[in-house]
């Protein structure tokens, strides 16, 4: 259907609500003369007459009282059609996949799910708790969380968080016993606890910086994971010196349970960050996610 035709037919039924041609052109911001030309085209193409014309009223015809009644129903869909989507501006409806490191989420995003949830009904928000480094957009996913050394080049990465420093740390009775490493090469003659990011058949890589330069150590571990937080657990009963963020070695400390180690080695580096390819940013649903979270973690994103 052309468009000059749908016109047609939303003149047509103008008149139908209103009974008059001059009080339906005003409804429609057109001169009564118009609106009668277009009601005679309208006839002329379908061949049949569908309205009485007297010099007060305006009837229906058999013809044109089916056409009503088989119009009303699709016109109301098509504004309601119209209205929905009008309304997503204002209201967000669809889904959103996110990919997230573990911790990135432990910190910054489901703390704030249940009230973006009640804020946006009509959201679905579908989570990926995964520490590898992936293709975001090849595996279908909207927006991720993940470290700063992580970021893609053609990203918008937006800051979550400070920057992140990382500590070894044992529990008090395994330093009583085996003593204390002075520098990062000492670890090598201790029991360490390692972990593997996903996909990884080694150990990460533990890091250290002291004038100016960063150090790797490469350990093999005694218990080794491919979970931070079970790694540490194992460090707070003993099993050796784990490694991992300071600020989620803290409260164990606090605790008495664990005994930060060679911190004088200790750098910080870019912390974890929302990132998302720059279309996507036009997103409705993604810009809700986006300004919601800013919204809730509004220190970072200064």
């Amino acid at each position: 259907m052309r468009g000059s035709e749908f016109a047609e037919l939303q003149s047509f039924m103008a008149i139908v609500e209103h009974g008059s041609f001059v009080r339906a052109a005003e409804s429609l911001n057109v001169t009564a003369s118009a609106l009668s030309q277009s009601m005679k085209t309208l006839e002329t193409r379908m061949r049949v007459q569908l309205l009485h014309r007297t010099t007060r009223r305006v009837h229906l015809t058999e013809a044109g009282g089916h056409l009503a009644a088989r119009l009303q129903p699709a016109l109301d869909e098509v504004s309601a059609a119209v209205a929905d989507t009008s309304q997503l501006a204002t209201r967000p409806r669809g889904r959103i996949k996110v990919h997230a490191m573990r911790l990135g989420s432990r910190l910054y995003l489901e703390p704030h799910l249940p009230a973006f949830l009640e804020a946006f009904p009509d959201i679905r928000v579908d989570i990926t708790l995964d520490d590898a480094s992936l293709d975001v957009v090849q595996q279908g996913y909207d927006v991720s969380i993940r470290l700063g050394e992580m970021l893609d080049q053609d990203f918008v990465g937006l800051p979550l968080g400070p920057r992140i420093r990382q500590i070894a740390a044992a529990s008090p009775a395994y330093l009583k016993n085996l003593g204390y490493p002075e520098v990062p090469a000492d670890l090598g003659k201790h029991r360490c606890i390692t972990w593997r990011w996903p996909g990884q058949l080694g150990s990460y890589q533990w890091e250290f910086f002291k004038d100016g330069q960063w150090q790797k150590v490469s350990l093999d571990g005694v218990l080794s994971f491919n979970d931070q937080r079970v790694a540490l657990e194992a460090a707070v009963r003993g099993a050796g010196v784990a490694f991992w963020a300071e600020d989620q070695i803290q409260p164990y400390v606090d605790r008495g349970e664990l005994v930060p180690l060679l911190t004088e080695w200790s750098a910080p580096f870019e912390g974890f960050y929302l990132c998302f390819p720059k279309q996507h940013q036009h997103s409705v649903v993604m810009r809700a996610f986006i300004d919601f979270l800013k919204q809730r973690v509004p220190a970072s994103f200064d």
